[in-house]
């Protein structure tokens, strides 16, 4: 399957590189040269992932990804200048999927992106799946509880469909991590602990006594339908 794919950057170089290698993976590449122009074309194009340099001209790349965020979950990537760790740590806050500091290799990009991917791509799968009065729709990335739409963020929803799509499966923190997060992420691990935990709270009856998302100790996690 080709997937859409918005590149958002002013440096024809870096376009010029980036899209030969995109267009390699067989994606389909739209170019923006600004931020106005990227927002037009997010808008009319729906892509299925977004390459934004912060720095652009007229509006910047934070801007737009909030945007994004506050309208639909498509998978962000930000493109950084070395230096720029507070707008790379407020991109993260934003809820971005991966950054990648320029100068960088476009084999890494790609690389990235398709890891990013993997985690949105939920076709050829069941788009919805029960359990207990807990319903999940991966097409609209939603989660309802006795009818009531639960709020998630991105990675509960990751780590939530992950699991329910792994029934019975045990996996690590650390095997989590590299799959919802990224094989470099260097953040604290006990993520993955914070994420269940609230994960619980939203789609468990009793999160103290937890019957589907369960602890497998000295392990991991593992989800499982069965409350006996």
């Amino acid at each position: 399957m080709s997937y859409t794919i918005l590149l958002a950057e002013d440096d024809e170089n870096i376009i010029d590189v980036c899209r030969r290698y995109l267009e390699k993976e067989t994606y389909s590449v739209i170019v923006a040269r600004d931020g106005q122009e990227a927002t037009n074309k997010w808008k009319e194009s729906k892509p299925d992932a977004i390459i934004l340099d912060i720095m652009m001209p007229i509006k910047s790349g934070l801007d737009l990804a909030e945007e994004i965020r506050f309208e639909e979950e498509t998978p962000v990537i930000l493109l950084t200048a070395l230096g720029q760790e507070k707008d790379r740590l407020a991109g993260l806050s934003i809820g971005v999927d991966d950054y990648i500091t320029k100068p960088f290799s476009p084999r890494e990009l790609v690389l990235r992106l398709k890891n990013v991917m993997r985690r949105y791509d939920f076709h050829g799968k069941d788009q919805i799946q029960q359990f207990g009065s807990v319903t999940i729709d991966a097409t609209k990335r939603a989660v309802w509880k006795s009818d009531q739409l639960i709020e998630t963020t991105a990675k509960e929803f990751d780590l939530l469909w992950f699991l329910v799509q792994h029934e019975a499966q045990v996996f690590s923190r650390s095997h989590l991590l590299e799959r919802l997060w990224g094989f470099d992420y260097e953040g604290d691990p006990n993520t993955i602990n914070v994420h269940i935990r609230k994960l619980r709270e939203k789609v468990e009856e009793d999160p103290a006594k937890p019957v589907y998302i369960k602890t497998v100790w000295g392990i991991g996690y593992k989800f499982e339908r069965q409350t006996s």
